[in-house]
Parts: C-alpha cells; structure tokens; sequence
C-alpha cells in the first residue's frame, strides 16, 4: 500500500483551488461582515465552489485547468464587487447592478478611493498562476500531468457535486425570508446569495391602485389629520428655491476644528431659518438623482435600482407639476451632462420646464463631474434675476456638487487649513470640501440678497445623502468622529442630515426636533405657499404641522429599516433580531415597535404600487 503524498495531493486542481478559494472568502467575509466565524465561511462557500469543481472534474477534458482558472476568475471577480460595493453602499453588490454599470464607472474613482491595499490581494494567485502555467515550462508540464482522471473519479465527482448542492439549498431555503440583506448572504453565503438573486422572484405585490388613497397613507403614517400648520400660506406668491447640497451631513452645522467655524455662512443662514437637526436621508442606488426625485414627488425609492432608471417611463404626479399649475415658472439647475443618471428623462417625468446643465455652466472651472460649486451659484443668481423679473413666480432646485465623494477638492479650492490630526484623512478631506461648498454658498446667498430674489423667496437647504458611511471608515476615522460627536459614530449619524427653511423676515428662526426625512419636503413647501395638494397622492408630510413621522428607509440600510419619532430599527432575519439606535442625543432609549415595522413595508409597497401603475408617459414626437 503505498503512503500518502501530501506534496503531490495538495497541487491537484480540485485542492489547490479549494485552499485558494478558502483564502478569498476569508478576506470578503473579513471586510463585509461584523461577526467573523471561519466555520460559517467555510459552510456557505466551499459547498457551491466543489459543486462548481465537480462539474469540471466529471466533464472537463483537456482544458479543465482552463475551466479551473475561469471559475477562479469569476469568483475572484464577485467577491471583489462584493468588497468594493460595500465599502461606497454598504449593501451586497447583485446582478441587478449591472443596470447601473455606466453610472457606477462615472464614479469609479470615489468606489476606488475606498479600497485597502490589501483588498488587491485577491487578484495575487491569478497573476501568478497565469505566468507559471502560460510562460513556464514546469507550468506547461503540470498541465498535462493534470488533465487526464481515471474513470472511477468520475462517480466519486458525482456524488459530491450532489452532496455540495444539497448544502447550497441548505443554506439558501431556510434563509429565504430573511429581510436583512447582509444577514441573508452571510446565512448564505456570498455566493449562494447571488445565486439566489438571480433566480428569485423579487417584484413585490401589487396593491390595486383604488386601495391607495391619502387617508390610508395618513392612517399608516400616524398623521393627525386635523392638525394644522401655523405658517400655512404665510409665504404664499413667494418665489420656491430649494437647494440641494452634495454629500452634507448635520453635524457640519456649528461644528468648529480648533476654533475654526466648517459652516460659517450656512450658520448665519441657520440664526435666521427653521432648522430641523433630526432630518434624515432616503436615497438609493441613484443617490443624488434619487434625492430629487424623492423631494419633488414625495414617494419612496423603488425596491431595487435608481428612481432614475425604474421610474421615469411614467407621468409622475410632482411639486413642479402643482406649481406649475398655480402659476408657476419651473427650473432645475446641475452643472453636470444631463444624460447623467438619465436626468433628462427625470425632469421630463417630473415636468420642469427647463433645466440647466453643462451647456449652461461651460467647462470652465470644473473639478469631478461639471463646473465648480463657484460658478454654479454665479450664473444660477442672474438666471434667477431674470425669472424674478417676470410676473409668474418660480421654482427652481439648485444641485451642487463639488463636495463629492472622494472629496479630493483642487489645492486653489482649499478656504481653511486642517487640523493636522485630519490631514491626510477621508474625514479630513471630507470636512475641508464641505467648507469649500460653504463659501461658494456664501457667495450665492450674497448675490441673491443683492439682486433682491432673497427677499422675495422661501429657502430650503438640505443635504441630499451621507458623506461618511460608517462602512467606509478606517480606524483613524472612526477616532476622528468620536472626537467630533463625543460618542461612537452611529447608523443615525450617518444617515443625518439637516433642513433649513428660511422663509423671511416674518418667520422667527426656530429649532425644531421633529422627525423628518426628503419625502416630506414637497408638502412643507405646499404649506408654506398656501398650495393645496389635494388632488396628489404623496407619502410625505407637513413637518410643521405633526409631532410624529415614520420613514421608512431603503438601499443604505437593510430591508424593512425605519426611522420615526420613536428611533431608528435595522431589522435581523426579521422584527424580532432587530438592533436599535436613539436619535436624540439626550439619552432617550429608542422604543420602535413592530406596528411601525409592518406599517412601513406597507408604505413602501403602496409606493411602488401606485408609481408602477400610473399612465407611462407619451412617446416625444
């Protein structure tokens, strides 16, 4: 009987794959999962690996070291996606990705400003294998050696792809209804759970569009409809400019780094402006686009994609369609292509009568995606003069943009010097963006001051989505903002962010703590102008007017999250696992309930439902 060969049994094909798959699936479970149990990596992936290798094994002929090498390469390449797409979204990359694939490259350099080194680590076995077996003689040598099996394998290959398949559906089936979506593909396995998306039904039921009515919407969202609010109409023939800006989180406001102000225009905005600190984003995949779409129609995301891609074939009730017909004059103003996250169709959905993009703004000054924040703001306030200047009032919505992930502003951009202890950091970079947005806001807020639109005009400033999630944070970083907030950085930091509504010298500024989140803006502008929503279907609400909301969140928090009045709740395998954050920082212990987790599902799905079953829009001549 002859001994065993270790040296000629671990360079076989079907081991030698499996050590270095063993070995790529420690370092994605390393970097996407919290609880790191080398037992349950080793349950979820190597079953769908060795169903893969058997195959090979049983059928492969002369390229089945070829047919190795391609599956190395396949799963190399998703469990890298997996990393990266965690580290910019902090969700699983799946298939449905692939949508957005030209969006995604448009910002590859802020997916790619967020990888370790180490992360490339992943690739190290491909690039050597490929020059030992393709220009290396013994390379060339072991090829052959490794091609041929004897007929007896071929059953032994046989009953373990079955076996390995068999703990694939063992994985998978159980954890079916899971809500969670990184809980789902670590009970999975990464894997398993691509697999699984690809073959899952993933529409949600519709709800006949009869059944969604603003008194069943109100009903879930625990408004007290009989209440009202004390500045209905005070702003009422005003002029409507809402501006979005990149990537500005809440604790921006008053913050100062060794006696430096970050904010100091947007400060002096704030002594003067209704301020609600406990306002929330509730984007998507489409981010920044998704933030206009969500303010200028008040509903939710949809379950997978941008809002951008999955909606705009449909004529979507929205604030520029109510303004218009209350005598309004409609504008949007982006330095960038429109073409970008398909905001031309956006718009034409949304019913703008205009927007304004990199045609308008020219390509002078222009860092990341357009034109600086400068110029965007200096030919924004004279196109604001001149619609001023007509007899219809206007709206117009101000994107800005040169705070944009990775932060990395031109030197000649630079408006304040670092605290040394941030240089060099992505909170650092960060912060010293914001502050360049800042004084070009400053400039803005002079010139329409000057030009006579502030006077005339109801402001609302808000951030369109997070700038730090937590999932993208190194060590250094994390330490940074415990300084700033003086506790642990949490889901409900990151996800906040701030409003401010200035709505003239007859408002006295205020703090206001209630909950509130981009939904609600379009029926808070409504109110102020004294306009009537009463033929619109939407998911928002007046936030001077009720002391409870529900926000139902999607896409940077797992399936079935929320944040309300009561907390904010991340969900497990179901309601029962769920983990939970306050939002006040006085101590108060979130309280969040299961009503409101199945209240808000159901708001999700008469959302979807009704867009989904508007009229689509009419093919342009």
């Amino acid at each position: 009987m002859s001994s065993f060969n270790f040296k000629q049994w671990i360079v076989k094909p079907f081991v030698f794959f499996t050590i270095i798959f063993i070995l790529k699936a420690f370092l994605a479970w390393g970097v996407i999962f919290d609880d790191i149990l080398p037992w349950k990596s080793l349950l979820t992936e190597i079953p769908f690996a060795w169903a893969l290798f058997c195959i090979i094994e049983r059928f492969g002929s002369k390229r089945k070291l070829g047919y190795y090498m391609t599956v190395n390469l396949l799963v190399t390449a998703i469990f890298f996606a997996a990393i990266m797409y965690f580290k910019y979204y902090g969700v699983i990359v799946t298939y449905h990705a692939a949508e957005q694939v030209n969006q995604v490259t448009a910002v590859s350099n802020s997916v790619f400003s967020l990888m370790d080194p180490y992360y490339l680590l992943i690739f190290t076995d491909i690039i050597i294998l490929g020059v030992y077996f393709f220009f290396n003689k013994k390379g060339r040598v072991y090829k052959k050696e490794n091609i041929n099996h004897r007929r007896g394998g071929k059953l032994k290959y046989s009953v373990l792809f079955a076996v390995s398949l068999a703990l694939c559906l063992f994985n998978i089936l159980p954890n079916k209804a899971s809500m969670n979506e990184i809980k789902k593909a670590q009970e999975m396995g990464i894997l398993n759970y691509e697999a699984y998306t690809i073959f899952a039904k993933e529409e949600p039921e519709l709800v006949d569009s009869s059944d969604i009515t603003q008194d069943a919407i109100n009903k879930l969202k625990g408004i007290n409809t009989a209440a009202s609010s004390p500045l209905q109409g005070i702003a009422k023939g005003k002029n409507l400019i809402i501006l979005q800006m990149e990537s500005f989180q809440n604790f921006l406001l008053g913050l100062k780094l060794d006696g430096q102000e970050i904010t100091p225009n947007l400060n002096k905005v704030m002594k003067d402006s209704l301020y609600f600190p406990n306002f929330y984003q509730m984007v998507g995949q489409g981010n920044t686009s998704d933030a206009e779409f969500v303010v200028n129609t008040s509903f939710y995301i949809p379950p997978r994609g941008a809002a951008t891609m999955s909606y705009v074939d449909k004529v979507l009730p929205s604030l520029p369609r109510v303004l218009k017909e209350n005598g309004y004059q409609t504008a949007t103003f982006h330095t960038n292509v429109v073409e970008f996250w398909n905001r031309g169709e956006l718009y034409d959905s949304l019913g703008f009568d205009h927007y304004y993009d990199r045609k308008f703004f020219g390509e002078d000054d222009v860092f990341f995606f357009g034109a600086s924040d400068d110029t965007l703001y200096s030919k924004t306030a004279d196109k604001l003069k001149e619609m001023d200047q007509q007899e219809q009032p206007f709206y117009a919505q101000v994107i800005s943009m040169s705070a944009h992930h990775p932060f990395t502003i031109p030197e000649e951009k630079y408006r304040m010097k670092l605290p040394e202890r941030y240089e060099g950091t992505f909170v650092g970079d960060y912060i010293r963006s914001q502050n360049y947005a800042d004084d070009a806001f400053g400039h803005f807020v002079e010139e329409l001051k000057a030009n006579g639109v502030w006077d005339n005009s109801v402001i609302m400033i808000y951030g369109d989505h997070m700038g730090l999630p937590i999932y993208s944070l190194d060590h250094d970083d994390k330490e940074l903002m415990t300084e700033i907030y003086g506790h642990e950085y949490s889901y409900a930091d990151m996800m906040n962010i701030p409003l401010l509504i200035h709505a003239g010298a007859g408002v006295a500024s205020q703090t206001i703590d209630e909950v509130g989140g981009e939904v609600d803006i379009m029926p808070t502008a409504a109110s102020l102008l004294g306009i009537s929503l009463e033929n619109n279907v939407y998911f928002g609400q007046d936030l001077l007017s009720q002391t409870y909301n529900l926000l139902p969140e999607r896409y940077y928090l797992p399936s079935g999250s929320f944040i309300a009045s009561s907390g904010l709740l991340i969900p497990g395998n179901s309601f029962e696992d769920n983990t939970q954050y306050s939002i006040y920082n006085n101590g108060t212990t979130p309280s969040a309930t299961e009503d409101e987790y199945n209240r808000a599902l159901r708001l999700l799905q008469l959302s979807h439902s009704y867009i989904t079953q508007l009229p689509d829009k009419q093919p342009k001549q």
